[in-house]
């Protein structure tokens, strides 16, 4: 089947008036931006929704804002958009590297982080990331405005903390001074969905410890952090061994399945090898500073 079921359209004029549409069809509405998520789920009849409710005019969440303490990124904020921050690349170079895998250009100019992280992909690249960086998001629905950590946000695969009536409206990443951050990922081919990926954020101290690390899998049944393997990091210097026994743990703690994308051992090894890449290269990127 490659047809979608048949449903409605409605074209949100403003934040107020897509949460209005929201409320009023029901919990069989849908909103669409990008759609490269939603749309190809109706074809194949996966999604059945009655209502469609376009949001790309809302212009109101297509932003990025540096404050002294966070970044602040709209929901409608494209891949492209991302991609080409210098600022976001600066200050988190493992969005800069995710968004590179993402698709192809013709997917990065019409998808939204918000649509990425909505659609709540066991293999999508940036909640892997926002859960790395500590993210936050900002939902608002009849009821006002209410924030959430990734953990909240984030209830399994293709499910979110997202009522029917509400809209995701923005993405804030705290600014840890010092950071560095990474990500790799192995796809069968250029754009897919990854086998396996990995990314971390590190901060250090001046005598050259870790002060703080965070460690992120996509697509190898990880919820949340390595946390095991991020709590070895602690206090330590970043020396080979150190990242060795990190990578070990979060490769430990991750539960992938066989499938057409390759064998449960394989993907774990992925999982190791891709930590220890992203480790290594977060410590080399982070700068040392008073606690």
């Amino acid at each position: 089947m490659q047809i979608p079921a048949p449903f409605d359209y409605a074209r949100a004029a403003d934040v107020a008036d897509a949460i209005a549409l929201l409320d009023r069809y029901g919990p069989e509405s849908r909103l669409v931006a990008g759609g490269h998520s939603l749309l190809p789920m109706m074809k194949l009849r996966l999604a059945r929704p009655e209502w469609l409710i376009d949001i790309n005019d809302l212009f109101e969440l297509d932003f990025i804002v540096r404050e002294p303490d966070r970044l602040r990124v709209g929901a409608l904020t494209r891949h492209t958009t991302l991609l080409e921050s210098s600022e976001t690349g600066r200050l988190f170079p493992i969005i800069a590297e995710a968004e590179r895998f993402i698709a192809d250009p013709v997917v990065r100019n019409r998808g939204t982080i918000g649509g990425s992280l909505c659609q709540a992909d066991p293999a999508e690249d940036l909640s892997t990331v926002c859960t790395v960086l500590r993210a936050e998001v900002l939902l608002r629905g009849p009821g006002g405005e209410r924030r959430l950590s990734m953990d909240e946000f984030h209830r399994g695969a293709y499910e979110t903390a997202v009522a029917p009536n509400e809209v995701l409206c923005e993405v804030s990443f705290p600014i840890v001074p010092g950071q560095g951050s990474s990500y790799e990922k192995v796809e069968r081919r250029v754009g897919d969905w990854a086998i396996t990926a990995a990314g971390a954020a590190v901060a250090l101290l001046p005598d050259g410890t870790i002060s703080a690390a965070s460690i992120g899998l996509t697509a190898v049944g990880l919820d949340g952090t390595a946390t095991a393997a991020e709590e070895v990091l602690l206090g330590e210097t970043p020396t080979p061994a150190v990242i060795d026994e990190a990578a070990r743990l979060a490769a430990a703690a991750c539960n992938p399945v066989a499938d057409t994308r390759g064998p449960i051992d394989y993907k774990r090894h992925l999982a190791e090898e891709l930590t220890r890449r992203v480790l290594t290269r977060s410590c080399d990127r982070a700068v040392p500073q008073e606690r």
